[in-house]
């Protein structure tokens, strides 16, 4: 059993972290790994003060980004999976810079790149992709809509999950994605919401796979609404590893505390708090992402 007196002592898997070689790095993985934290999905993040102006470039930061899962590893005592890919606020600062057409094209090669290293087992997914998160107006929003329409489609034909970076207009940005993966014929389930909502109902997630980030009042949030839910959800912190943002978005052992918080608000309600926390940090990463190799 993994769950003895309340207790979860079986995996617990984030979702999606940062780590930065002049961040923390080595200490926040460490810090995971302290109070229980067992899997990391760890997410390329860019440099946004030098940003890639070529595929090669793009290349090697992914490498780097690898490399680093691989220290974790063996240093950490933690199992990493990797996703790679290009984040669409680049896309946007690379339009100013590079001009649209140059920016569209580096980003779809990069979505390409980072399924090469799907292909050779460096990778589990593509991430994250997607929209900007901040006010961009319909212009901008609609041409960051083709290309993710042009990204899943890629995803789809090397049948590899997306880790997706949107805006946080709740239902409706649920909505619009859905029909936009199913445009494409991409399996709404293979797009995993990043930085989503506690609201997990299948009413509001339109059965994208929501990685919910764990904030304060987020368990609530999920209890409340587990009951409507369809096709499972992930844990998240969204840590960055940001020097200049100590702890943003969450620290890193919230992952753990928050999964005993979860456990304890399930069976206070009566619901089986180990299957619903096995299919959050085992069944359904594997589903993902495939066994851990």
């Amino acid at each position: 059993m993994t769950l003895v007196d309340g207790h979860w002592n079986g995996p617990i898997l984030d979702n999606h972290f940062h780590l930065d070689r002049v961040g923390r790095y080595l200490d926040a993985a460490a810090d995971f790994q302290r109070v229980g934290g067992t899997d990391l999905v760890l997410v390329h993040k860019p440099d946004f003060d030098n940003l890639p102006n070529n595929v090669e470039e793009v290349r090697k930061a992914y490498q780097d980004t690898v490399a680093m899962a691989e220290q974790v590893r063996l240093e950490c005592d933690l199992r990493v999976r990797v996703v790679l890919g290009p984040h669409p606020a680049a896309w946007v600062h690379q339009c100013a810079s590079l001009g649209n057409e140059e920016s569209n094209e580096l980003h779809l090669q990069a979505v390409e790149l980072a399924i090469e290293f799907c292909e050779e087992n460096l990778a589990v997914g593509v991430g994250e992709v997607g929209r900007p998160h901040w006010d961009v107006g319909d212009e901008v929003l609609d041409q960051a809509d083709e290309i993710l329409i042009e990204v899943l489609s890629m995803c789809k034909r090397a049948n590899v999950p997306a880790q997706l970076h949107l805006d946080a207009n709740g239902e409706k940005t649920n909505r619009e994605i859905a029909n936009i993966c199913d445009h494409v014929g991409f399996p709404r389930f293979g797009a995993i919401h990043h930085h989503a909502d506690a609201d997990i109902s299948k009413n509001f997630t339109h059965g994208l796979t929501s990685s919910v980030v764990v904030g304060r009042d987020s368990i609530k949030d999920i209890s409340d609404t587990i009951w409507q839910n369809e096709g499972g959800f992930l844990m998240e912190t969204d840590y960055m590893d940001d020097p200049r943002r100590p702890g943003a978005v969450l620290g890193p052992k919230t992952v753990p505390r928050r999964t005993q918080a979860l456990a304890t608000s399930l069976i206070g309600r009566g619901l089986d708090a180990e299957a619903v926390l096995s299919a959050i940090h085992i069944d359904l990463p594997e589903a993902l992402y495939g066994e851990y190799e």
